[in-house]
């Protein structure tokens, strides 16, 4: 740990998934969280699960932190699959868009009106992770991107930290497209300070009053800090090493909290 941490003074407290509560998606490794969201409710603090998962919606989260016994509310998770869908919602009303993701990111989009088109016309690109990438379809996205509709990115990470250690994220599949149509994305989740943003707005909470947990430099710690949210790393998933961050601290596991507040 960098210094003795103080957080009782934090009224919001935002936690990435992987890496954090478990890794894995499909057959997951329990690494921590009762304890501390335990502690959190008894003080009345205010918890988000801020996760750029994409292949999963809402409703998959939730009951898989429910079976893994972390008791979090579904309306305490904000994913970037939602986050996506509510951005070009309120920017541009109900758009058809192609897709390169899975089924969790098609859920939250078709929630809000979305509509998915198969050709070689859309509104927009909309890329998630996709685990059943192949060249015939990011070549068609291509196409799409190339024949004038933006990318939107859920996010940009190089990486996740699945069962078995750190894998491919979303943000090499962006930047294949990118190159591809010769133009830059629209990013939405971490480090995008967007995403924050919104979880500061549903939580009705100031930046000074909230701390963010994560495991992945580039996205939780570096992101927070951009968006002036205090950062905590810890240690179960991806980074292990803080210096020259911009991190406050490190902990071992996300239950090391409880001692701090």
């Amino acid at each position: 740990m960098s210094r003795r941490l103080d957080l009782s003074s934090k009224q919001l407290f935002l936690f990435d998934l992987d890496g954090v509560f478990y890794k894995g998606k499909e057959k997951r490794i329990k690494i921590g969280g009762t304890k501390i969201v335990k502690e959190l409710r008894k003080r009345k603090k205010k918890l988000l699960v801020l996760t750029n998962n994409s292949t999963d919606s809402t409703e998959t989260v939730w009951s898989r932190l429910v079976e893994t016994g972390v008791p979090v509310r579904r309306d305490e998770i904000l994913t970037s699959s939602v986050v996506t869908a509510q951005y070009l919602r309120s920017k541009y009303g109900r758009v058809s868009y192609f897709l390169v993701g899975e089924r969790g990111l098609e859920t939250e989009m078709r929630r809000l009106g979305h509509r998915r088109v198969n050709g070689d016309r859309a509104d927009f690109v909309v890329v998630g992770l996709d685990r059943h990438l192949s060249y015939d379809k990011l070549n068609q996205a291509t196409t799409v991107a190339r024949n004038g509709a933006p990318i939107v990115a859920t996010h940009i990470s190089a990486l996740y930290m699945a069962r078995d250690g750190p894998s491919m994220a979303t943000g090499p599949i962006v930047r294949a497209l990118e190159y591809a149509a010769s133009k830059k994305s629209i990013e939405v989740g971490k480090p995008a300070t967007l995403m924050f943003k919104v979880a500061l707005r549903d939580a009705d909470c100031h930046a000074r009053d909230a701390v963010m947990v994560g495991d992945q430099i580039d996205t939780d710690i570096k992101g927070a800090v951009r968006a002036g949210i205090d950062a905590i790393l810890v240690k179960t998933g991806v980074d292990k090493d803080i210096r020259g961050t911009g991190a406050i601290a490190s902990i071992s596991n996300v239950d090391d909290l409880v001692r701090f507040l």
